[in-house]
């Protein structure tokens, strides 16, 4: 077996990432995909499935022995989190964005050795941007270092979020929505976790919070904390799952604002 160094597991995942993005666009300009709903009103396509399956036929070839989660084929498997090498794959962050003909769509692969996150790859092919991060060697964009932004002040925070498809989940998420559009400049919604993290690691967006699935933030995890960003969880870390793999209560920003972003999130979670 191949013994594979950090940045040769990062040009294969850029190679496929690419790859997948190609299909994606090619999917979009033919309109032939078909739709339906997921558990939880969640939307998938057919194009979803198919990306997902060109990405585990790269990895296989590429690495046949190294475990595989992903969106749509396989999600969730207890193996996953005790896996020494763990590849995690969302083959399109924004499959409403993608099936409404939105650009923020991103494919997003990210790579763990012993539950640290050490590779991350996002490629958005509609913006015609790849980011991608190694443990120990910067971040980038395109192949340029990338750095999140020098804010020290909320008030002058442009943040970013999300919200579940379930909407009875979405009530509880007013009073930090409430907080946030009080104390903050302003908020964004853009529909792509994996591309939210990534606009914090190159400063476009000051903070980004939000509860997603482990394939939603694992690669553009990587590339924030490899910029520069603060990345953490608002509430402990479950001992069972490792830190880089639990996706619930996420806050990444710029290091400037993070401990106020914090306490602004908790503050609001405890209102009446």
């Amino acid at each position: 077996m191949t013994d594979h160094t950090l940045s040769s597991r990062l040009k294969i995942a850029i190679s496929i990432a690419e790859e997948a993005g190609q299909m994606i666009v090619r999917a979009r300009e033919q309109q032939g995909f078909s739709r339906r709903m997921k558990k939880d009103n969640e939307l998938v396509t057919d194009v979803d499935v198919a990306v997902d399956q060109l990405i585990s036929k790269r990895l296989e070839e590429h690495f046949p022995s190294e475990a595989r989660m992903s969106e749509e084929l396989a999600p969730e498997s207890a193996v996953h989190v005790e896996a020494s090498h763990l590849w995690v794959v969302d083959p399109i962050d924004g499959t409403v964005n993608f099936s409404q003909g939105l650009r923020h769509v991103a494919v997003s692969i990210g790579w763990l050795e012993e539950g640290i996150a050490k590779v991350g790859v996002v490629h958005a092919p509609f913006l015609g941007e790849t980011f991608s991060a190694v443990e120990g060697g910067g971040a980038f964009c395109n192949g340029q270092p990338i750095q999140p932004s020098n804010a020290d002040s909320l008030m002058h925070s442009l943040v970013g979020t999300g919200f579940p498809y379930r909407h009875e989940s979405r009530k509880q998420l007013l009073k930090r929505l409430e907080a946030v559009l009080m104390h903050c400049q302003d908020l964004r919604r853009n529909g792509a976790a994996a591309l939210d993290l990534c606009d914090v690691a190159c400063g476009r967006l000051d903070a980004y919070y939000e509860s997603v699935s482990p394939w939603d933030f694992v690669a553009g995890w990587v590339i924030a904390r490899e910029a520069g960003a603060r990345v953490g969880h608002l509430y402990e870390v479950p001992s069972a799952v490792p830190a880089d793999l639990y996706s619930e209560h996420l806050l990444v920003a710029a290091p400037g604002v993070y401990d106020a972003m914090a306490y602004l999130l908790l503050e609001a979670d405890q209102r009446e």
